[in-house]
């Protein structure tokens, strides 16, 4: 299939089934929620090696956040309940907790369950914390050195998709590049879906496992790799010397395809990008098959 000129190879993607929090970051202004959000959502690339898959995932207007303040949206990802329970009461006790201005509260519509977050940091507050109610929510207040940090007393926590992803491929590292900056400010402030890596860009894709070093969980896609295509079986075209990934966590199957779709429009639109792709392990790795051309049925 040719999209604006550029050939999209008939394949697809694995996606797997992932659990997923949203918290709602408010703080004085935009740049305090913010600086909370990226805290929160450090070190949070891929659970290959990282506790948890994070992202800011838009910034909220006034109306949309429970105090009426500035806010900014993180979605957390993890295949399992209990290391997602972790991983907020961490995050949330480092990372807004002890950010300026910031507060915290549930950012989840529909959830399969829920887990009392606040109810555990409100013991920070050493027995002078107090029960308060923001906009009909249960929460907690707990005295500070610059006042009080609010949080809501418990989160959701619900089914979502994560592993959903699109090759980029260029005839320069600048061209692709460009290309996979222009696919994620395509879905920048998108309900629904986060990119976790730096930028939302992936430099070094990997694969399962290892070919000489076994006992790696993932090592470099060789099959993927420009300098390797004259030594290996490569699927790397002649014309083509960079490739990026982008790879899109989302709370449902449809909005990780929506985020899909719209950044293969966008990449597609670039000078010098010469095909996208996808990355698959042979069903491997999970249970959704995402096919490319059916994006754009």
């Amino acid at each position: 299939m040719l999209l604006n000129g550029v050939y999209v190879e008939d394949t697809f993607c694995e996606a797997f089934d992932a659990y997923v929090a949203r918290v709602i970051i408010t703080a004085y202004n935009y740049c305090l929620a913010e600086v909370a959000a990226k805290e929160m959502s450090g070190f949070a690339t891929s659970i290959i090696m990282c506790p948890v898959e994070a992202g800011i995932e838009r910034f909220l207007d006034y109306g949309e956040t429970p105090d009426g303040r500035a806010g900014v949206s993180v979605m957390l990802f993890h295949p399992s309940k209990k290391s997602l329970q972790r991983q907020l009461i961490e995050r949330i006790g480092q990372c807004v907790l002890t950010a300026p201005t910031a507060n915290a509260f549930d950012g989840l519509e529909k959830e399969e369950d829920r887990f009392d977050v606040g109810n555990k940091l409100r013991y920070f507050g050493d027995g002078y914390e107090k029960e308060t109610s923001v906009a009909g929510r249960k929460c907690w207040a707990i005295p500070t050195m610059e006042g009080e940090f609010v949080v809501e007393n418990d989160f959701g926590i619900a089914k979502g998709v994560a592993g959903g992803n699109v090759f980029i491929m260029g005839e320069t590292q600048a061209s692709a590049l460009s290309a996979a900056i222009a696919a994620v400010d395509s879905i920048k402030n998108m309900e629904g879906v986060i990119t976790p890596f730096p930028g939302g860009i992936v430099a070094s894709g990997s694969k399962i496992g290892g070919r000489k070093y076994t006992f790696l969980k993932a090592t470099t896609n060789e099959r993927y790799s420009p300098v390797l295509k004259n030594t290996v079986e490569s699927e790397v075209p002649d014309n083509v010397n960079a490739i990026y990934e982008i790879v899109i966590n989302g709370l449902s199957l449809k909005h990780v395809k929506s985020a899909m779709r719209k950044c293969i429009l966008a990449a597609t639109k670039v000078d010098g990008v010469v095909k996208i792709s996808a990355g698959n392990y042979g069903g491997k790795l999970g249970k959704y098959k995402i096919y490319l051309r059916e994006l754009f049925d």
